[in-house]
């Protein structure tokens, strides 16, 4: 038995599932997002975060918090 290979048909012009104004929408949305991402964390210069108060990234807030910790705990011991 011989196979005949399929011949490919092409699609008619459908209409896209997403419409156009709805992906633009999107890409305006996404680049006002990258426009807000201005901060620079006051220690290493990375990305602030985006709850930060004290202006920091998440790298630098979360060695900060660690070394409250290890602080406090260390308290005890000394006295």
């Amino acid at each position: 038995m011989v196979k005949r290979k399929r011949t490919l048909v092409p699609a008619a012009q459908e209409t896209p599932i997403i419409p156009e104004a709805l992906i633009e929408e999107a890409k305006r949305a996404i680049e006002l997002d990258r426009i807000k991402i201005s901060a620079r964390c006051v220690v290493c210069g990375g990305e602030c975060a985006p709850n930060s108060t004290e202006g920091l990234c998440w790298v630098c807030r979360r060695l900060k918090l660690s070394a409250w910790r290890d602080s406090d705990s260390q308290i005890p011991a000394q006295e």
